[in-house]
């Protein structure tokens, strides 16, 4: 197995910063709020959909060792465990 190209830092840094700057305008409407979006933060490719492990798999089976990083749209968390999610505005 290889190791990876980016730490989890990285992914993250690079996951906001795509999310924000160039992606958040495009997906944040009213049929995707709540669903989750991954995003392979190397190529900007990203997927939507109710699930997050399907929504990683179709970036990987586009490029294995892929670094992705996910989200809920329109919220400040994937899950919320023992508390809530947060909604946010753009």
């Amino acid at each position: 197995m290889p190791y990876p190209k980016l730490s989890g830092e990285e992914i993250t840094q690079r996951g906001k910063e795509l999310y924000d700057n160039s992606i958040r305008s495009q997906v944040e409407t009213a049929q995707n709020i709540g669903k989750i979006i991954s995003i392979n933060v190397e190529t900007g490719e990203y997927e939507i959909g109710d699930d997050l492990i399907i929504t990683s798999r179709k970036l990987q089976a586009k490029q294995a060792d892929a670094p992705i990083w996910a989200g809920r749209i329109g919220f400040n968390a994937v899950y919320a465990v023992g508390g809530t999610l947060i909604r946010t505005t753009s």
